[in-house]
């Protein structure tokens, strides 16, 4: 049976995604994969893992939708979005992100999520998202506390 290429990985983790799968997302990724976007920064496999469960667990009103893009014989890159409430402010939130998937015998090695922060964060903390969303002050107080519940 021919291996798994990106854009398989791509719908199976997408669809994963959609479904609130943590579980079956994390078994994509290598154990020596990482995986970055602006609010974690870099994260190795078990972490991105933890994350994944983390936040699909949370998410009571989680929708995912999302498009393979492009995909050749190593990468997929998709334009995905996310829809859910922000639970710690109880913001709704329409995330529009584009990740990169780089993958290796079947598995996922790279993911590269990226989106605008401060759209993000207007959305998901209101008027202090607003105004400070654009620093980098604001960017690492947000990615530190998302770091403290994964364990770092």
């Amino acid at each position: 049976m021919p291996a798994a290429t990106p854009r398989d990985i791509a719908e199976t983790f997408y669809e994963a995604f959609a479904a609130r799968d943590g579980k079956a997302m994390g078994a994509l990724y290598a154990d020596d994969a990482t995986f970055e976007d602006p609010v974690f920064g870099r994260l190795d496999a078990a972490h991105t893992r933890i994350m994944w469960r983390l936040l699909v667990g949370r998410a009571a009103d989680l929708a995912v939708s999302y498009t393979v893009e492009t995909a050749d014989e190593t990468t997929a890159r998709v334009a995905w979005i996310a829809e859910y409430t922000f639970s710690q402010t109880d913001r709704p939130v329409v995330n529009n992100v584009t990740g990169t998937l780089t993958c290796r015998d079947g598995l996922i090695i790279r993911h590269k999520d990226v989106f605008s922060f401060w759209h993000w964060s207007r959305q998901a903390l209101g008027l202090p998202g607003l105004l400070l969303g654009w620093t980098p002050f604001l960017q690492a107080k947000v990615g530190a506390k998302a770091r403290k519940t994964i364990g770092l």
